[in-house]
């Protein structure tokens, strides 16, 4: 028998002449259209239905704008979202459950302080019963008082939970320090304001608030467009009002400054959550920024991670994204590390925002930032899921799916100096505020000694 000789990685990636060159990228294509129909219907609901017929399946997302300035307003909306669908007049939750169980279909509701989100899939021919289950929930849902009970015990004991994640804290502190009492900020209510919250209070939200009207239903799968379009003015015939849903008022543009550290007492670890303003995606420089948010810290390859993970070996995890809001984005940088090398984290991601700007990326790093961008841009629609979610994001902002179409070539068309002018001008580290949860009388000593952080 011959013997099996099994070569390492280096081995299959060299040849006697060395390293294997990688393959020149090809060019960028723009991506096809599909079908696709984009209404207003009767009662002033924007639909959206793209035919991708890769499974026989439907996706389903419902976005109702949901904002609310009352203080329990946070809480009621909870109740309201995880009690939509556990009855209606008609069906209780057993024959809701069974209903779409017959059709190979499932819906779900979560809630924001932005909006109601309501999404769920089906067999393609299940289509009818979807959205007949879908009208019922918007039209009569019933909140019994059981099933209202027994969420709000379900939903209590969640709230309790994440908030003894360090995670959950910080996010609350960040938000509180960016946004001040604006209602945006107020992600998660209170126990006690769930507690207090009754089947009649869900009853008159619903009533106000759960509104056709500037609201939007996306439906992507192996299903006609117009056909598709002319099934949902049918089944929600019965769903309007003259109102139109509640939209958030205006955020504040967070502005650089001091970071904010959250004594977290006893805690071995800290939360770095850093935030700066930057741009929807309908401005003509958010690609050039795009890319220059991947090469500090947007993927695994980023300046960022190299440095406090790879070389430093600070945190585990390191990352900076956009967080697209009502009236923009910013730009955010998360960090959990170990109490004794956060301030030296803190001083490094500032380092790697500044040598950004100072430092632009070689050629090679835009490369493979572009290659990234354009690459799970194109894997993250490839599925009737994710175009379904990626559509419903867009056009809630008013972009169409020419955006999308079209995006991949604007990322291949982008220059390094774009790349660099956009760091320069929205990366730089006096643009950044947040906050840092750890161990204050640990953290302390250090923090002052670098400076930028307000101490409590």
């Amino acid at each position: 028998m011959t013997a099996v000789t099994h070569r390492t990685a280096e081995q299959i990636g060299h040849t006697e002449r060395g390293p294997r060159p990688l393959p020149e990228l090809g060019a960028q294509a723009e991506a096809a259209q599909p079908s696709i129909v984009d209404t207003m219907i009767d009662n002033g609901l924007h639909v959206i239905v793209v035919r991708r017929p890769a499974v026989p399946m439907v996706e389903l997302r419902l976005r109702i704008p949901f904002a609310g300035t009352d203080p329990m307003h946070s809480a009621r909306a909870e109740v309201l979202a995880n009690a939509l669908l556990t009855g209606t007049k008609r069906r209780n939750r057993t024959q809701v459950d069974t209903d779409l169980a017959a059709v190979g279909g499932d819906l779900a509701a979560v809630v924001d302080p932005e909006r109601l989100s309501v999404g769920g899939s089906a067999l393609a021919d299940g289509l009818p019963v979807l959205l007949d289950v879908l009208a019922d929930a918007l039209t009569e849902a019933a909140y019994r008082e059981e099933e209202v009970g027994r969420e709000k015990e379900r939903l209590t004991e969640r709230i309790q939970l994440a908030r003894s994640q360090p995670s959950v804290i910080a996010r609350e502190a960040l938000q509180r320090y960016r946004y001040g009492d604006h209602p945006f900020a107020k992600e998660m209510p209170e126990a006690e304001e769930v507690a207090r919250v009754e089947p009649a209070d869900a009853r008159a939200l619903h009533q106000a608030a759960v509104l056709p009207k500037g609201s939007l239903l996306v439906l992507v799968g192996d299903i006609d467009p117009d056909s598709t379009v002319d099934a949902v003015r049918a089944a929600l015939a019965g769903w309007g009002s003259a109102a139109s849903a509640s939209v958030l008022p205006v955020l504040p543009t967070v502005t650089g400054g001091d970071a904010l550290l959250v004594h977290r007492p006893g805690a071995v670890q800290s939360q770095i959550r850093l935030s700066a303003q930057a741009i929807p995606r309908t401005d003509p420089r958010y690609p050039a920024l795009q890319i220059a948010n991947l090469v500090y810290g947007g993927y695994f390859s980023s300046r960022l991670v190299e440095n406090i993970r790879e070389d430093k070996g600070y945190t585990y995890s390191a990352h900076s994204y956009f967080e697209f809001t009502p009236s923009g984005a910013t730009l955010m940088v998360d960090a959990d590390t170990a109490s004794s090398v956060t301030p030296a984290a803190l001083w490094e991601a500032r380092y790697e925002l500044g040598r950004l700007g100072l430092v632009p990326p070689t050629e090679a790093e835009v490369n493979a930032a572009r290659s990234y961008a354009i690459g799970s841009l194109l894997t993250s629609t490839a599925s009737q899921s994710g175009l379904a979610g990626t559509v419903a994001a867009l056009a809630t902002v008013g972009l169409t799916f020419d955006w999308l179409r079209e995006h991949p070539l604007r990322l291949a068309a982008v220059t390094g100096e774009q790349i660099a002018a956009a760091a320069l001008e929205f990366l730089a580290p006096v643009n950044f505020t947040g906050v840092v949860v750890g161990d204050a009388e640990q953290l302390a000593p250090q923090l002052r000694a670098i400076g930028g952080v307000v101490l409590p």
